[in-house]
């Protein structure tokens, strides 16, 4: 809801926080997926393979983020 005249009140600034916290976690994730696995565009070659395709892409991107614990461990 827009605020009057500016004011905003406490309560909507904890639910505007914690929008703002589960917003940047899912960006980040979309941008690794857009930018470092080339899932810009999707092909039309069936629900199947492309849902596949974004399954492996989704793992393969968990993985890509958890690298440096990978390399420390």
């Amino acid at each position: 809801m827009a605020p009057h005249r500016g004011v905003i009140n406490e309560d909507e600034r904890e639910r505007n926080r914690k929008k703002l916290a589960v917003r940047s976690r899912v960006e980040h994730i979309i941008g690794v997926i857009k930018l470092k696995f080339g899932f810009t565009k999707v092909r039309y070659r069936g629900l199947e393979k492309n849902a596949n395709r974004l399954f492996t892409t989704c793992g393969l991107t968990n993985l890509y983020i958890l690298r440096h614990r990978f390399l420390t461990a």
